[in-house]
């Protein structure tokens, strides 16, 4: 059964990002794929950038459109 569009993470991308800064999980959900896809992502450096405060990864929700934004120009050239 399909989620309602506000419980829908992908949803976030659509409507705005929160004024937060996103966790690993975060983007997963938003993504729709797997926790493992989004550390992999980061090692190879194809995801969206994230940073470190101390041992935790987090990801700006303006970096994130910014790479949402990025990958749909390159679709549609």
């Amino acid at each position: 059964m399909p989620q309602p569009a506000d419980s829908d993470p992908r949803a976030t991308l659509r409507s705005g990002l929160p004024d937060r800064y996103l966790t690993p999980d975060d983007i997963a959900d938003m993504f729709g794929v797997p926790l493992e896809t989004v550390y992999q992502w980061r090692k190879k450096r194809t995801g969206p950038p994230g940073f470190r405060i101390g041992k935790h990864l987090r990801y700006d929700p303006a970096d994130v459109r910014a790479y949402v934004s990025a990958l749909k120009c390159s679709a549609a050239a």
